[in-house]
């Protein structure tokens, strides 16, 4: 088969296969080299009878000089020719680099050059940006991956289409990538048939980059051991794409389970997770700082690993995380939540909500059930949400409210007051779901910080007579951590 018929062949088919062949708008990524103005033409060459709406994108890196602003005309010149609109931008990934404390040059321009791909397709309505990688990008990204430790995701290379998260957010785009079933040689091949010119890129052939030091020195080292080397990671690629695919969906099918989102943090239960194979654990890990973050750019296999070895320690231990989130364990719950001094959103209310006595009363994310008892011989209760206190000592005006400046209490087992403050903060409990931590009130002070500790001033005592059975049922905007020792 011709080049032009292969190359046509393999992106027509990426295109019914990804939906993309059905009136579909793309920014198409444009450097000016043979990978991308390949995929240029081709789509110009199916654009008729896939409805496609296209347009050219190129960024300048602002390091090459002369040579990339020749490479901005070139594409420029290129868009005028097939008619399409072009948008054509520079940056400085040094800059950049710099600003936002990325350690990888190479990195940072990926960064740069996404960042502006997502904006430029959001701006103009674009459904997805189409990149010119090919199965040779494919076999070195995995191996790089490889040397660096990644994990089993990282080795699933490249997908055909993902998800963007900007590190700067809210920039969020789908990336299509048509052509790693294709090699470099065939979109040279396929430019060279066609008589259609192109660029060739002189940092490609810097060593400085780890990248190049991958392309032309170890891959043609590994190529003595192996001629088709570049297929074999690929193909490896491939295989764990797939696995990687079956636990994922495991872990989708349990993850309403074992994992709340409140606010900005994410929790999981501890007893849930910990029964999860050390894999799927790995997975659950890496998704709820996914779903924190918003992206993933800077967790490596390294910071999973040191989430793991937390989370199979003692309770209230912490590690931070990139991005300034920081992971903890709090006894029943692993939570992973911006730092302190991240702005949180807070779930927090004055508001004061009366109890019928007996009765039940609903508020919100509460039922508070509050019925008569005889006196109790043993008070304790297996349930944390429930509570037996002496009818006698409860004052009057039994409310539920939240947490307000100044709040003191006396806990059960403990001389004097303490500032609620600092009786949370001694919990290990996250800043933001300390203020949605519901308390039981009186005109005698706080009762009950459920379901944390009792107070010491409504208790059940030896010589109680009658006594109340109150208890709290979540209705989801609350799900309590237990710490050990509470009660």
């Amino acid at each position: 088969m011709k080049p032009h018929k292969r190359l046509e062949a393999i992106l027509r088919r990426s295109l019914v296969r990804t939906g993309f062949n059905k009136g579909a708008s793309l920014v198409v990524a444009a450097s000016g080299g043979p990978d991308s103005t390949a995929l240029v033409y081709c789509l110009v060459g199916l654009r008729n009878s896939m409805n496609l709406s296209l347009h050219l994108a190129h960024l300048n890196h602002d390091f090459r000089g002369e040579e990339a602003e020749e490479d901005a005309r070139f594409v420029s010149k290129m868009a005028k020719e097939l008619g399409l609109p072009c948008t054509v931008d520079e940056a400085n990934p040094m800059v950049y680099q710099e600003e936002h404390k990325v350690s990888s040059f190479e990195e940072a321009a990926r960064e740069v050059r996404y960042d502006f791909l997502t904006a430029l397709a959001q701006k103009v309505g674009a459904l997805a940006i189409a990149l010119g990688h090919t199965a040779d990008d494919q076999a070195e990204t995995i191996l790089m991956h490889l040397l660096r430790g990644t994990g089993l995701p990282g080795l699933m290379g490249m997908q055909e289409v993902t998800e963007w998260r900007s590190p700067q957010p809210p920039l969020k785009g789908t990336l299509y990538r048509p052509l790693l079933e294709a090699t470099r040689m065939e979109t040279k091949a396929y430019c060279l048939e066609l008589g259609i010119p192109f660029r060739e890129d002189s940092t490609n052939l810097s060593m400085k980059f780890t990248r190049n030091r991958v392309r032309h020195q170890l891959l043609p080292l590994m190529q003595g051991y192996n001629s088709r080397v570049r297929e074999a990671l690929v193909r490896t690629g491939r295989s764990v794409s797939e696995a990687v695919s079956y636990l994922e969906g495991e872990l989708d099918r349990i993850w309403p389970t074992i994992s709340t989102r409140k606010g900005t943090s994410l929790y999981l239960g501890a007893e849930g997770f910990k029964a999860l194979h050390p894999f799927l654990q790995g997975l659950a890990l890496r998704r709820s700082y996914g779903e924190v973050k918003e992206n993933m750019r800077r967790l490596t296999d390294g910071h999973v690993r040191a989430m793991l070895k937390l989370a199979a320690g003692p309770p209230g231990r912490s590690v931070n995380l990139p991005g300034g989130l920081v992971m903890r364990t709090l006894g029943l719950q692993i939570a992973i939540s911006p730092a302190e001094g991240t702005e949180v959103t807070r779930q927090r209310t004055d508001k004061e909500y009366p109890l019928e006595v007996p009765g039940v009363t609903h508020i919100p994310g509460w039922v508070v059930t509050v019925e008569m008892a005889p006196a109790p011989s043993n008070p304790d209760t297996s349930d944390p949400m429930a509570a037996f206190f002496d009818v006698d000592q409860l004052g009057s005006g039994l409310a539920v409210r939240t947490r307000r400046v100044g709040d003191y209490f006396r806990p059960m087992g403990m001389v004097g007051r303490k500032k609620l403050k600092d009786f949370l903060i001694d919990l290990k409990i996250p800043r933001e779901l300390r203020e949605s931590v519901p308390l039981l009130v009186s005109d005698k002070g706080i009762l009950w910080v459920a379901p944390y500790r009792l107070s010491e001033v409504a208790k059940v005592r030896e010589g109680t007579r009658k006594a109340v059975l109150i208890r709290w049922e979540s209705t989801g905007s609350f799900d309590p951590e237990l710490p050990d020792g509470s009660f």
